[in-house]
């Protein structure tokens, strides 16, 4: 699962720097007459792309840190006073 986990931080790695290259270069665009519409547009695309990977990261950061036992053991715990339907 290590292996899998290190391929995966690796390829969004990538992923994000092919983001970055691409919205240096929408940057640039912008200052054209005729291309800052789509220019801005495709910058706010890859900006929420950036965004989503971000936290792609995050769960997956989540995830390796959690210890799945945890999860079987708040199972079994009773509820609290406040949720018993009386």
């Amino acid at each position: 699962m290590k292996r899998t986990g290190g391929l995966r931080a690796e390829w969004l790695a990538q992923i994000t720097d092919k983001i970055d290259l691409a919205q240096r270069l929408a940057w640039e665009l912008r200052a054209h007459a005729d291309v800052s519409a789509e220019a801005r547009d495709l910058y706010d695309r890859l900006e929420a792309a950036r965004l989503e990977l971000d936290a792609i990261r995050a769960a997956d950061r989540w995830r390796e840190a959690s210890n799945d036992d945890w999860w079987f053991t708040q199972l079994d715990q009773p509820r609290a006073p406040f949720d018993r339907a009386d």
